[in-house]
C-alpha cells in the first residue's frame, strides 16, 4: 500500500508519521510519501519523520518530493492537510474580521469563507490530478474549512473524497476518557455540520450514558463543556462541538478576542517561526526536542480565550493519544485503537475500507438520507459504519429543532460559497457570506469580500 500526506512539510506531520507506525503493519503500508511545495520546510521536517519511524523498527520507506504528479502516482489512500498562503493567510483572515467587529475563526464564518477561497481551488487542482493518476484512491481531506472544501470537491464530481476531522469524535474520546474504557465501546451518534455538530447518544454495552454525563457537573468541567457552562448543557442536553462556542457564545467570544494583543493566527505564526528558526539552527540531535516543545505550546494554548476563572481545568480540552510525549528522545507508538488526532481518523477509516474492518466513526460525508431535511448531496458530519463496502452514514433522522435551523442556515451559505468559490463570482460571495448567521448583512458581507480579494490576491486569481 501507498499513503500520502500532501501538506507533509507541515508542522503536524511527525505526529502523522507516529499514527502511521501504529497501523503499518495491518495496512501493509509499503510506502509514505510526504509532498510539500516548499523544500526548506519538507527538509526541516522530514527528518524528524525519519526518527519518529527509525525508533519503532521502520518496515516502509519514506520518500520526500515537492511534485504532486510523483506523490500521487499509484496512491491507495491521500491525506490532504494544506495551508494555502501558510501562517499569513490565517493572520489576514482574523484580522480583516475583527477590524469589522466579527468573529474570523479559521474555520467559522468570515475567516473560514476567506480559507475556503484558498483552500478550495488547490483542492480541486489535487483531486483532478488524483482522478488521472490514481482514480481507485481515497482521498482524506482534513483541509480546513473540511467540511466546505469536501462538499466542493464532491459538487465537482469527486466521489472518493471524505472530510476529516478529529473534533467529530471528541464526545467519544472524552466519554471513554471518563469511564476509563477503550474509545471504540461508546457508541456515539453524531449529526450536523463540521465544527458544527452534537452528539445526541453514548451507548456503552448497549445504555446510553450521555444523560447522566450532562447531568454531572465534574463531567462538564473536565471537558470542553465547560466553556458553555453547565446550566446551559444542561439546558440543551446534548454534547456540542467545541466550535459551537462561536455560535451559542457569539459575543463573549468575540470580547475575549478582541481583548488579545495577538490573535490565534499570529499566535500560531510566531510559534511555527520560532520552530523553523530553531531548527534550522540546532544540531540534529535536538530537533526532536525543539519539535516536542513546540507541540506542548500549541497544544496548552488551544481556544484558550475560551476558558475564564470559573472554568479553568487542567484537562485538556480533547483526549488524544497522539498528545505530546514526556520524553523528549524516544517518540511513542500508539496502539491503533489509542492514536488520535487526524492520523487517527484518517488511518482507522483507510483500515476498515482496505482490510474489511467495520468500524463506527464520525466522518464528513454526503447525507444520503441520514438527517431528515436535508439534500442527500449535502455534505454533513454524521457517525458512519465504514467497511470494505465503503463508507454508510447512520439513520438520525430528526434532529432537534434549534440545531436544524441552525444546521440549515450554515448549510445554505455552503452551498452558496462553494459556487461564489468554483466560478470566483464575487456577488455569489456576497450573498453567502450575509447568509451566515454570524454575519447577517449584506453591508458588512460586501465590505468583507472586497477586502479578503484584495488582501489574498496573489493565491485567488481574478473574481468578477
Amino acid at each position: 500500500m501507498k499513503l500520502v500526506l500532501i501538506g507533509g512539510g507541515g508542522v503536524r506531520a511527525p505526529e502523522f508519521t507516529r499514527g502511521v507506525l501504529a497501523f503499518a503493519a495491518d495496512l501493509d503500508l509499503q510506502e509514505l510519501w510526504l509532498m510539500d511545495i516548499t523544500a526548506e520546510r519538507l527538509a526541516l521536517i522530514s527528518p524528524l519523520c525519519e526518527k519518529i519511524s527509525q525508533s519503532a523498527g521502520m518496515t516502509f520507506h519514506l520518500h520526500t518530493t515537492t511534485q504532486l504528479d510523483e506523490a500521487l502516482r499509484d496512491a491507495d489512500f491521500i491525506v490532504t492537510s494544506i495551508r494555502v498562503g501558510f501562517e499569513q493567510g490565517r493572520v489576514l483572515d482574523e484580522r480583516i474580521a475583527l477590524r469589522h467587529n466579527v468573529l474570523g475563526q479559521e474555520t467559522t464564518g468570515a475567516g473560514g469563507f476567506a480559507m475556503a477561497m484558498r483552500s478550495i481551488p488547490a483542492l480541486l487542482e489535487i483531486a483532478e490530478r488524483a482522478a488521472v493518476l490514481t482514480p481507485r484512491a481515497w482521498l482524506f481531506n482534513f483541509t480546513n474549512p473540511a467540511g466546505l472544501v469536501t462538499q466542493a470537491l464532491r459538487d465537482t464530481g469527486f466521489p472518493r473524497v471524505v472530510g476529516i476531522c478529529d473534533s467529530a469524535n471528541t464526545a467519544q474520546q472524552a466519554i471513554a476518557h471518563w469511564l476509563n474504557c477503550r474509545p471504540d465501546s461508546v457508541k456515539t451518534e453524531v449529526f450536523g455540520l463540521n465544527h458544527l455538530s452534537w452528539t445526541r447518544r453514548a451507548l456503552v454495552n448497549g445504555r446510553d450514558v450521555l444523560p447522566e454525563l450532562l447531568a454531572n457537573p465534574d463531567f462538564i468541567q473536565h471537558t470542553h463543556l465547560r466553556f458553555f457552562g453547565a446550566e446551559f448543557i444542561q439546558r440543551l442536553r446534548l454534547f456540542p462541538n467545541e466550535y459551537l462556542f462561536y455560535f451559542y457564545l457569539r459575543d463573549v467570544a468575540l470580547a475575549r478576542i478582541l481583548a488579545e494583543k495577538q490573535t490565534r493566527g499570529e499566535e500560531i505564526q510566531q510559534l511555527s517561526e520560532q520552530l523553523f528558526a530553531q531548527l534550522r539552527a540546532c544540531p540534529p540531535e535536538q530537533r526532536w526536542r525543539e519539535y516536542e516543545a513546540y507541540a506542548q505550546r500549541r497544544h496548552a494554548t488551544y481556544m484558550a480565550y475560551a476558558e475564564n476563572a470559573a472554568t479553568q481545568s487542567t484537562v485538556g480540552t480533547r483526549y488524544i493519544a497522539s498528545a505530546p510525549t514526556s520524553n523528549p528522545e524516544i517518540p511513542a507508538t500508539a496502539q491503533p485503537d489509542e492514536t488520535g488526532g487526524y492520523a487517527g481518523v484518517a488511518l482507522n477509516t483507510a483500515l476498515a475500507l482496505a482490510q474489511d474492518r467495520p468500524l463506527r466513526i464520525g466522518l464528513n460525508v454526503p447525507n444520503n438520507g441520514a438527517i431528515n431535511g436535508l439534500s442527500p448531496t449535502d455534505v454533513v458530519e454524521v457517525t458512519c459504519l465504514v467497511d470494505g463496502q465503503g463508507i454508510h452514514p447512520i439513520s438520525i433522522g430528526d434532529i432537534p429543532e434549534d440545531p436544524y435551523l441552525l444546521v440549515r442556515a450554515v448549510k445554505r451559505y455552503e452551498q452558496l460559497a462553494v459556487q461564489a468559490i468554483i466560478h470566483r463570482n464575487r456577488a455569489l460571495a456576497v450573498d453567502a457570506l450575509a447568509a451566515h448567521p454570524l454575519i447577517g448583512s449584506y453591508h458588512l458581507a460586501r465590505l468583507l469580500i472586497n477586502d479578503y480579494i484584495e488582501a489574498h490576491r496573489p493565491y485567488i486569481a481574478d473574481w468578477s
